[in-house]
């Protein structure tokens, strides 16, 4: 089990309001409704999603740089992250157990949320109840289990590829470089085996890996502290693409997603985390931080470091262990976009086009959201999971192009469930391996989950230093020695 030693710190002499204006969790609320009413104004002015102004194009760009700047630290984050998680594991005991463990409350959880999604879709209908003027249209990408397994053999050693589009009107080639996410990973877990296989020769690689992932994190500490500014931009734009008029005719679909995921997020996880004597209160103020920005960035791997700040630094997991689990988790553990909503928007497409679908359909939707969650690859790509499901089930990938009018809307919801759910499991395995710090875990949530380390150098200054350099309370987290 990892130690706790917290610094001294200077008492936080701030006034009540102060303190609820430098709160993370009130600049988020803050900037999401602020964002929802300069949306509502530029509407107001004529905005929609083809109709531009300078207020929508304003807001869209700063919601838009905001997700560049979280993408662009995604590819490094996750090879560095998945190469330090599995060299990591040597220093933890029973680690084969601890990723079985893990492993296994992945499979378990997904197995309980895609079945909440099939009894959604079969009691709400929304494919039935769908509004008119709804249409069909082929997927940008399409995911099949030969593209998924084909999908994994690196094209090269970053998983970079080149995709290029031809306007014949203007007589231009554009070209955009992307990376395969799923290669990366990949790439990242034959490195990592590899040089735990190497011994102690790869110590250096090791330790220098582990570096860059800390210079990484530290950059990306720095983005999510701009977050508020990114929610504002992007709630804004959404509101001016999509309006609230998007979801009237997808207003029993998105609402059976919505039910969906609240009953797995504020019913099954708290009965999870009781039924193994934890505090519910406590899992939710600690995982919170990270909740409300995966509900904002639409990404489980933009929000990984805070994930896994807020599983060791709040819910006690030991840092060897959570810096395998959460990173394997962003990347695999997707209750939100793999399990409920590919059920039951399955469901709904077959609603929609008249298909009446049998016990097995029922069970293959079952199976796919339990083993096929990788095709995701902690992207904002539930798409791909769909297309998956139904062409598994036979369902018209047509079926796709009802849904994409809503799908940042909802896929809101869906990271945030699954960011919650990435952090539970390791936690439940923490806690069922007796390893979890059951007093760091209920002890009260002070400070900013992604405040500054204090790294072993800082720990080596003077207690004058300490004194006072020291910031307010909501602005450094207590050290944690593995």
């Amino acid at each position: 089990m990892s130690s706790t030693a917290r610094a001294q710190k200077a008492p936080d002499t701030r006034g009540p309001v102060r303190k609820l204006l430098t709160s993370f969790g009130f600049q988020i609320l803050a900037s999401l409704v602020l964002g929802i009413a300069v949306g509502l104004i530029a509407v107001s002015l004529g905005a929609s999603g083809t109709e531009h102004t300078v207020l929508s194009d304003t807001l869209d760009r700063i919601g838009s740089s905001y997700v560049t700047l979280l993408r662009a630290a995604v590819v490094p984050l996750i090879f560095t992250a998945i190469v330090a998680s599995i060299s990591n594991l040597r220093r933890v005991q029973n680690a084969a157990r601890l990723a079985g463990q893990t492993l296994l409350w992945f499979a378990i959880t997904a197995f309980i949320a895609v079945s909440i999604g099939i009894v959604l879709g079969l009691v709400i209908q929304p494919g039935a109840k769908a509004g008119e003027g709804l249409e069909t249209g082929a997927p940008y990408t399409v995911g099949t289990w030969w593209n998924f397994l084909l999908g994994l053999i690196p094209q090269n050693f970053l998983g970079l590829t080149v995709n290029s589009s031809f306007d014949a009107d203007a007589q231009i080639v554009t070209s955009g470089v992307g990376f395969n996410i799923l290669q990366v990973i990949v790439v990242a877990a034959v490195v990592g085996i590899a040089a735990l296989k190497a011994g102690k020769r790869a110590e250096p690689f090791l330790a220098f890996t582990e570096s860059l992932l800390k210079i990484i994190q530290r950059v990306l500490w720095w983005i999510i502290r701009i977050a508020p500014i990114g929610t504002f931009g992007l709630i804004g734009s959404a509101v001016v693409k999509y309006g609230w008029d998007k979801l009237t005719s997808l207003a029993w679909f998105a609402g059976a997603i919505y039910i969906g995921l609240a009953l797995v997020l504020f019913v099954v996880y708290p009965i999870l985390v009781k039924t193994h004597g934890l505090s519910i209160k406590q899992y939710f103020s600690g995982v919170w931080p990270a909740v409300q920005l995966g509900f904002v960035s639409r990404s489980s791997i933009g929000t990984l470091p805070l994930t896994e700040r807020v599983t060791e630094r709040n819910l006690g997991v030991p840092g060897g262990y959570a810096s395998f689990a959460v990173p394997l988790g962003a990347t695999t553990k997707m209750d939100g976009c793999a399990a409920i909503y590919p059920a039951i928007a399955a469901i709904f497409v077959a609603q929609f086009f008249g298909i009446d679908l049998n016990l097995v359909q029922y069970l293959l939707i079952v199976i796919v959201s339990v083993v096929g969650s990788a095709a995701t690859a902690g992207t904002t790509g539930a798409i791909v999971m769909l297309t998956l499901t139904l062409s598994t089930l036979g369902l018209p990938l047509e079926g796709v192009g009802l849904l994409l009018a809503i799908d940042p809307i909802l896929d809101m919801g869906r990271t945030a469930l699954n960011v919650a759910g990435q952090a539970l499991v390791p936690t439940i395995v923490a806690k069922r391996e007796g390893i979890l710090d059951e007093e760091l875990y209920n002890a009260p949530r002070n400070g900013l989950p992604f405040a500054e380390d204090l790294d072993d150098t800082d720990a080596g200054n003077t207690d004058a230093e300490q004194t006072d350099t020291a910031e307010p309370e909501s602005d450094k987290e207590p050290a944690v020695a593995h």
